[in-house]
């Protein structure tokens, strides 16, 4: 068969029944995305004769004769097309993933089709941006600053290094490697939502070509460790091991096949054979707590860090701090509800997965989509009794995470088959999988009890909180925690209460989030704040105001925290009022909407600790090369959350040099150091100070050689455009290179940072909605989020990730649900029956910062990748609320959800 791609002709024959992304991938063409497997994400797309086709949707011999572009060939090489360059001006992207895919697309789109962008873009998602910055690529819009003098790099909206090689396709993510001798493994999962397995039957699965082993869970270790990835080990609880004899959710894994090929795999995986002894299951989280329910793991002990295991509780938190019933009982105004929440996948566009290999040195290589590589490697080494010197974990750029990545869902099996083979083998989880076999949001019902005196002074709060953990217990009690501290800390009030329980049930794990917790309560405490605002006649802002913590105010929530190290950093939550409340006054266009829509505003705040608690480790190198540039080495990994740029913005400003100058090199054990892991706001906040402090180290060591070289006083010296300055006298940092390597002591330098004392940040979200009573339909006019980051150390980086995270929060908020039938089973695994945001779905969100600047942070800076998530649904169901004079309690707001109660108040 004869094809054409890029320009090149040449003649292959694909497989029987190959798609053509497959068939583009193994010709080595990767900026060729795998996202979805169903042709509804997008990030396959290929020109198919100057047409954008999703090409996992295409037969590869239907492409026999006809032009193939794929994002490698849409320019000449070495240049760029205009659609490339515009994506780079805007800076339309952040992990990535989805650019190649998008630009095609855009690179089509004629006049017409550019004044309707939700009908021409509906076919390519974006999980990270909000969408803003991909407009203003089409419109020609340049965000990025092209010139910056020497030394000023911080605080200025600089691009992305990987820049160039994303919006060509050449950027390499997990899978973007050809590796000889290459073994596929696949899955099989149980069907049962808990059962036993007594016997597997591997005959005919070894008996199809191309299968080399079959792997259960009697070839794994029998150790307990947790898919969770923290620090401490002690936060999560150790339930889980590589392969079970007991299965918990339909969708664990019960066993691995590795082959030749993918098919080999899943056909051996069709023809195993196993026996299961059925167990009594439970899915719904009030039930499992019940006496007489089904125990999920009965010989889980509280060593084990498992609360109690036969009413299947993981773990729990309770605390008051005054009388919180007698407060209710005296207060002028009071409130009371119980708010739930539903599971959200993740949905970053790149799947779990990576491959894993033994090299000649012994070394175990795993190369995996993962946020927290030198954790994964500590575990790993654990797990199959390795030094960790013999463990190397690093990962590529990776295409997207927020949470579901600082987990070990697939590194462990990876490790197995390489070891047990003595081959490298691949691992990467099909769409389906992802919904169904890695870890969602927790589900929470919150129940609220508030109260305020006449002046609307808050005189008790009151949560009580039933998360569901699922079958395992990763991230289930620091995620419970989480959810009740930050929520309750923002208000002063002398009277609170918590009872927080995570249990487990017979569903699909939960786990870390963007917003870890707090995003499910916040609806509940700021729904409530806003009825007392209403029965007293307070305005939403001004009940805020009187309430919330200052400077010098203790933030406390019962019971009383361990940890003491959360500080004001810096302080901007008044700003943020102020900013939200001003841009929700001024005048914006509105459509002529008919009488059937009720229009109203809502607000709602959050404050975020900027670390996690209990330690949170970084170690940076950075290094004076020969050509006078600085090689700069850090731990944390990349994936849309901009750390890569920042990173050397702190390391070019502590040495008066350029970005440009500042080579970077990431997420790679092999380095050295360690990094806990790019999570819980740290990439920048922890990750950062530790790069501040090794540039700062290195630029008093270049001042040191420099005053050596010209035996005078250091203090006379300073770095300014790439050199040492000391009065007339000046030397590069290229000459100091040379007599560094003339006297055997290179210049290098390291930093760490330990992440405390730590901070907080603070957003305020704001809202005007319409809602059709007549049909449920929402319709947001306006969205404004106002954001305490600090000192912003890229402000166009920083715009988009509170405009992604207001985007990606506002799929949950609306329509996004992962629907668990009777038996466990999610019943709506792919996108296209989970519905995430397109472009005609996310309204451009009007982004403000306050002007702080941090004590604790690096240059001022403090964390803003996960909190512009948090207030979203909270300030959505305010505004909702104030359209309809109907307080909804349960996410998503679809419309099916909201229409009873409007026909039952409006007929």
């Amino acid at each position: 068969m004869s094809f054409e791609i890029n320009g090149t002709a040449f003649s292959d024959q694909p497989r029987a029944g190959q798609c053509l992304r497959t068939f583009l991938r193994e010709l080595g063409h990767f900026g060729v995305k795998k996202g979805c497997d169903a042709g509804d994400c997008g990030a396959c797309t290929v020109l198919l004769d100057g047409e954008p086709v999703h090409s996992c949707l295409i037969p590869a011999f239907r492409a026999e004769g006809r032009a193939i572009t794929t994002i490698e060939g849409l320019a000449p090489e070495g240049g760029a097309h205009p659609m490339q360059q515009a994506f780079l001006d805007a800076q339309a992207f952040q992990c990535g993933f989805c650019t190649s895919g998008m630009i095609l697309t855009c690179a089509s789109l004629n006049q017409a089709q550019r004044t309707d962008l939700g009908a021409s873009l509906k076919g390519n998602i974006c999980r990270c941006t909000g969408y803003r910055s991909i407009e203003d690529a089409l419109d020609g819009k340049t965000n990025v600053e092209t010139i910056v003098e020497p030394g000023t790099a911080f605080g200025r909206s600089l691009p992305a290094p990987a820049g160039p090689d994303v919006v060509r396709g050449k950027q390499r993510y997990t899978f973007d490697v050809a590796i000889d001798g290459l073994l596929h493994i696949k899955l099989l999962r149980s069907p049962h939502p808990h059962a036993r397995v007594v016997a597997i039957d591997k005959t005919a699965t070894l008996a199809v070509p191309g299968v080399h082993a079959v792997l259960t869970h009697e070839d794994a270790p029998d150790r307990l460790f947790s898919t969770a990835r923290h620090e401490k080990d002690w936060m999560d609880p150790d339930d889980t091991r590589v392969l079970d004899n007991v299965v918990r959710f339909i969708g664990q894994k019960v066993a691995a096949v590795i082959a030749d090929t993918e098919a080999a795999a899943e056909e051996g995986c069709r023809r195993l054979k196993v026996d299961y002894e059925i167990l009594p299951a439970v899915v719904d989280p009030e039930q499992a707590r019940a006496p007489g329910a089904p125990v999920l793991h009965p010989d889980r002990t509280t060593a084990q860090r498992v609360a109690n295991s036969a009413r299947n509780i993981v773990a729990e938190s309770h605390g008051e701090f005054g009388d919180v019933a007698a407060a209710l009982a005296s207060s002028a105004a009071t409130y009371e509800g119980t708010f739930t929440t539903q599971r959200v996948q993740h949905a970053a566009l790149e799947t779990h997965g990576g491959l894993a290999w033994v090299d000649a040195s012994g070394v175990l290589n795993i190369r995996s989509s993962t946020q927290v590589p030198f954790l994964t490697r500590r575990t790993l080494a654990d797990l199959f009794d390795l030094p960790q010197d013999k463990v190397r974990v690093f990962c590529e750029r990776v295409g997207g995470g927020f949470g579901g990545k600082q987990e070990m869902f697939v590194e462990d099996i990876l490790a197995l088959a390489a070891l047990k083979t003595g081959r490298p083998v691949k691992l990467e989880l099909t769409r389906e999988e992802q919904f169904i076999a890695t870890s969602t949001r927790h589900p929470m019902r919150v129940h609220v009890k508030a109260g305020a005196d006449k002046d609307g002074k808050l005189t008790a709060l009151q949560l009580d909180v039933l998360s569901n953990t699922g079958a395992y217990g990763n991230h289930a009690g620091p995620v419970l925690f989480h959810a009740v501290q930050e929520c309750l800390s923002v208000y002063n009030c002398p009277n609170k209460k918590v009872d927080a329980v995570a249990v487990y049930t017979n569903t699909v794990p939960s786990g870390a989030f963007r917003g870890y917790g707090l995003p499910q309560t916040l609806i509940a405490v700021e729904a409530a704040i806003d009825e007392l605002a209403k029965q007293l006649g307070i305005s939403p802002f001004d009940i805020r105001r009187r309430n919330v913590v200052r400077p010098g105010d203790p933030m406390l929530t019962p019971p009383p925290s361990q940890y003491h190290d959360v500080e004001y950093g810096s302080y901007g939550l008044d700003q943020c009022f102020d900013l939200v409340e001003r841009a929700m006054q001024t005048d914006a266009a509105t459509p002529d909407l008919s009488p059937d829509w009720l229009t109203g505003e809502g607000i709602a705040l959050t404050m975020i600790d900027t670390v996690p608690p209990a330690g949170h480790i970084a170690d940076a190198t950075i290094a004076l090369c020969d050509d006078g540039s600085f090689e700069l080495t850090v731990g944390t990994a990349e994936f849309g959350n901009g750390t890569s740029t920042v990173h050397r913005q702190i390391a070019a400003s502590a040495l008066a040099t350029t970005v440009d100058n500042i080579r970077l090199r990431q997420s790679d054990t092999a380095h050295g150091g360690h990094d806990t892991g790019a999570y819980g706001s740290a990439g920048i906040f922890v990750a950062g100070k530790a790069t501040q402090a090794a540039a700062e180290s290195l630029a008093g060591e270049l001042k040191r050689a420099a005053a050596s070289a010209w035996l005078c006083d250091e203090a006379t010296c300073t770095l300014d455009g790439h050199s040492v300055v000391s009065g007339v006298k000046r030397i590069s940092f290229a000459e100091l290179a040379q007599i560094a390597r003339g006297q055997g002591k290179p210049l290098r330098t390291s930093g760490n940072s330990g992440g405390t004392p730590r901070s907080v940040a603070f957003n305020v979200q704001g809202f005007r909605v319409a809602v059709n009573k007549g049909t449920g339909e929402i319709k947001i006019l306006r969205s404004v989020q106002a954001a305490d980051a600090g000192r912003v150390a890229n402000p166009m980086q920083c715009r988009g990730q509170v405009e992604g995270g207001v985007a990606q929060a506002l799929g949950a908020a609306m329509y996004e649900e992962m629907v668990i039938d009777a038996e466990g089973r999610v019943i709506n695994a792919k996108f296209r029956d989970y519905h995430l945001p397109s472009f005609a779905d996310v309204p451009r969100t009007e982004v403000f910062f306050a002007e702080t600047s941090d004590t604790i942070g690096p240059m001022g800076a403090k964390s803003m990748s996960e909190s512009p998530y948090n207030p979203v649904a909270a300030a959505l169901g305010n505004a909702i609320a104030d359209a309809t004079g109907i307080r909804f309690k349960s996410t998503p707001f679809k419309p099916d959800r909201l229409f009873p109660a409007l026909r039952d108040k409006f007929g």
